[in-house]
Order: C-alpha cells, then structure tokens, then sequence
C-alpha cells in the first residue's frame, strides 16, 4: 500500500524543507547532476512536487500522492498516478529513470527495481538517490521515525543492500556519488560532492540497462 499519508496531510511542511535546508537540497542536485546522462525521454518514479525532476527538465512522473502530483503539475511535469512497484507505463519507453527518496517508501524494492528495468529503452540508465542507513543522518533517521512526520513508515536501506536487487535485476555498469557529510543542522553551505560511497549521507547510484 502507497506510503502517502504524510504527504497528503503534510505539504507544505514537505515543501518547506527544502526551503529550510536549501544548502542539502542544492547539494543532493549537484550529487545527482554529476552523475545525470544525456537523455530523450526521462521520468522520476515517485516524483513528488516535482523538486528533482523539474531542475532536470524532466517532464514525466509517476506519483500516488494527489497533493504532490498537484504541485508538480504547477511545475510542467505531467504525473500519471501509480506507485514503483507497478509502473502504469509502457515497455522500453525512457531512456532515463530518476528516484529520489523514493526508495524507503517502497513496499517491494525487487519488484519496484524489475518494473523500471521493464520501462527503460535498453542502455538506458537508472537514477537512483537515497540516504544510507549506515550514514550520520541515516542513523538519526532511524533512532528518531517514529517521530518524524514523513519518514515514521519508511524503511532505511545500505548501498549494498541497493546493489544486491539491482544486480539480480539485470542492470550493469554501476557509478556512485555522495554528498552530505554532517548533520542538515550543520550544513550551512553547499557540500562538495564526491564519487563512491561511505562518507557522505545522501548517495547515488547510477546503473543501466
């Protein structure tokens, strides 16, 4: 079942932090950006208001919250209403998959993983960012959910245990970045982002078809 009521309930809170942590945010771009292919015909599973997508000028998106895909129609993305694990879009028909946060609210990651390999045009390639369990902020996440608004139903996942479905999916040629190297009360400038994974919170993957 789609993870959405904090979203529904919570929208402006969710918009107002990026707001709030301008510095993280423009960082977690940056982080995403570096490793962002040439594409055609790209799509975030899990879009949102449209926070990623829009700076990438990405004009498709699948979401199931209602109020978030309001937003990011505001923004010219065109949201179809679906979640990760079944993708209400066509064979081979991106070239390019973006998700971001989107991974801790999946109900069946192996199932989400198949269902964007399924949609990707083959060489094309899958974006995928997320915070590691194993980081700083990962691990605050985890000890304070239950009070937390938005992540209180998530559930935290390690870049190995990314790798391993991603693996068993099919996807090949694996390119990693990073950023976010303190607590977000701390970050009061844009963080450098670097390649490979282990110290920074906010990690991306970039795998392909």
């Amino acid at each position: 079942m789609p993870k959405i009521e904090p979203f529904e309930k919570h929208t402006k809170q969710y918009e107002d932090w990026f707001e709030n942590n301008k510095y993280a945010y423009q960082s977690e771009i940056n982080a995403v950006k570096l490793l962002m292919p040439d594409f055609k015909n790209g799509v975030e599973v899990g879009v949102g208001s449209g926070k990623f997508a829009s700076p990438f000028g990405i004009r498709f998106g699948v979401e199931p919250s209602a109020k978030m895909a309001d937003i990011a129609w505001r923004r010219d993305i065109k949201v179809i209403e679906g979640v990760g694990e079944n993708l209400p879009l066509e064979n081979e028909s991106f070239d390019m998959v973006l998700m971001i946060t989107t991974l801790c609210f999946l109900d069946d990651v192996k199932k989400a993983f198949f269902e964007i390999y399924r949609v990707l045009k083959k060489g094309g390639f899958f974006i995928n960012g997320f915070v590691d369990k194993n980081s700083r902020i990962g691990k605050l996440y985890q000890k304070n959910k239950d009070r937390s608004i938005f992540y209180k139903p998530a559930v935290f996942y390690s870049v190995k245990d990314v790798i391993r479905p991603l693996k068993k999916t099919g996807f090949i040629d694996y390119k990693f970045s990073q950023t976010i190297f303190n607590t977000l009360d701390k970050v009061n400038e844009i963080q450098e982002v670097k390649e490979g994974y282990g110290e920074g919170s906010f990690v991306v993957i970039r795998a392909r078809k």
